[in-house]
């Protein structure tokens, strides 16, 4: 889709490794929307996004791991690393996955890197006809993406069921009210 943008290998195979190690010691905890409690476990940093009011509100500073990474992801993105104000630590276990979706309209542009298994990443959006327009693409590990413009406002993505453990680092801007 327009506005998507992919590169295969952000991070070394090293890299990766330590950004685990320290993922894995963040506060992460089960995923909850409306009542339900999803397969994946996450943890927000700078801004978190409340879905019981609707609304963001304030979170804790990014950890150093993160803001670490922050530049990097920026630079692919062709932004200044201050303008990824949100980041949301996710952790897929195997069977998890997430539905079609599009990010919350306070947020701009997605900027994802994705760690340890490589993920389906599907897009869709209502065809002009009858149906759906579709692409994928396969996020390799130590990956990065984009969304902006029409793929972060046309289109929904989604992640089928994992088979592997897989983690996501998703920094965000945020939209002027």
């Amino acid at each position: 889709p327009a506005g998507f943008r992919y590169q295969p290998a952000l991070v070394t195979r090293d890299e990766e490794r330590a950004l685990l190690d320290d993922l894995r010691a963040l506060p992460l905890r089960d995923f909850e929307f409306h009542g339900h409690t999803g397969k994946r476990r996450v943890v927000s940093f700078g801004w978190q996004y409340d879905f019981e009011a609707g609304r963001l509100r304030k979170a804790d500073e990014m950890p150093d791991v993160l803001r670490a990474l922050r530049p990097r992801a920026a630079a692919f993105a062709g932004l200044a690393p201050e303008a990824l104000q949100h980041v949301l630590v996710t952790e897929y276990g195997p069977g998890a996955g997430i539905g079609w979706h599009r990010d919350k309209a306070v947020f701009g542009d997605v900027v994802g890197v994705s760690l340890l298994a490589p993920c389906r990443f599907r897009f869709r959006r209502k065809s002009r006809g009858l149906g759906w327009d579709r692409a994928a693409i396969v996020a390799e590990p130590r990956s990065v993406y984009v969304l902006r413009g029409p793929s972060r406002t046309e289109w929904e993505h989604g992640i089928p069921p994992l088979g592997a453990l897989r983690y996501s680092i998703t920094f965000r801007t945020l939209r002027a009210p």
